[in-house]
């Protein structure tokens, strides 16, 4: 497939995580490049850790100075660089004859929600989420954690154009739902059987009228009347749900 909507390369200098499944997973991640580890000796002494990392034995009140203040950070901190840029084309390459489910998020940039969303999509074997590359949180610390350690399993494609991006996927057999709380069908009346792009826009603003109108399909999630809405991290739990057990029971 050629690469047709170019991955943005990621930038910036070092980053700190913090927390037992985020340390675990990115030091288990052979994509990630790991600096350096600091921690307590109780809690360093439960990690397989490679024998060229570089280790800082620290006391709590140490760790507590080098990452955001009351940040739960279990014993150790570790020093990564970003991942590796992900290519579009790549990953429908990859993703092409296995029907897994794509996740777009239209500026979705609370890092707490798209954490969540990363821990979702790896519980219910997404193949990758894609996010813009404006308007989308960057690799974190606290997004880290959110994702309890899914942001080393989930791919993650940054792309400069959303709309061209939904065009790509379609090109490569996806159907594309984007989920909108005014829509007139429910999720289950239009899945389909083909191979799902679900796309989720921003709490309050929900889907840009652009991204919209490159979608295949609109859908709601059913919910009683007493509630408007959901989160969007949520609200894509309970999507990528339904698709799952939908390829399971057909």
């Amino acid at each position: 497939m050629a690469r047709k909507n170019r991955s943005v390369k990621k930038t910036g200098g070092g980053l700190k995580f913090w927390g037992r499944h985020a340390v675990e997973a990115a030091l288990a991640n052979p994509h990630r490049f790991t600096k350096k580890i600091s921690g307590t000796r109780e809690a360093l002494a439960t990690l397989d850790l490679p024998q060229d990392l570089a280790v800082v034995y620290s006391d709590v009140a140490d760790l507590g100075r080098i990452i955001p203040r009351d940040a739960p950070h279990q014993g150790m901190v570790l020093d990564v660089d970003p991942l590796p840029e992900i290519w579009l084309g790549d990953m429908l390459d990859k993703a092409a004859d296995k029907g897994r489910p794509i996740l777009v998020l239209d500026q979705v940039t609370d890092p707490h929600n798209v954490g969540a969303i990363l821990r979702s999509a790896a519980a219910f074997d997404a193949a990758a989420i894609v996010t813009q590359d404006r308007h989308a949180p960057p690799e974190s610390g606290t997004l880290a954690k959110s994702a309890s350690g899914a942001l080393e399993i989930v791919p993650w494609v940054r792309v400069v154009n959303l709309a061209r991006a939904l065009d790509e996927i379609a090109e490569a057999g996806y159907w594309r739902i984007g989920m909108a709380g005014e829509a007139e069908q429910t999720l289950g009346s239009v899945m389909g059987q083909s191979k799902l792009a679900l796309v989720m826009g921003a709490e309050g603003e929900g889907l840009r009228q652009n991204v919209a109108a490159h979608c295949d399909a609109l859908a709601r999630l059913p919910m009683a009347p007493q509630m408007e809405s959901l989160n969007v991290s949520n609200a894509a739990a309970i999507a990528l749900y339904a698709e799952y057990t939908r390829d399971r029971e057909n």
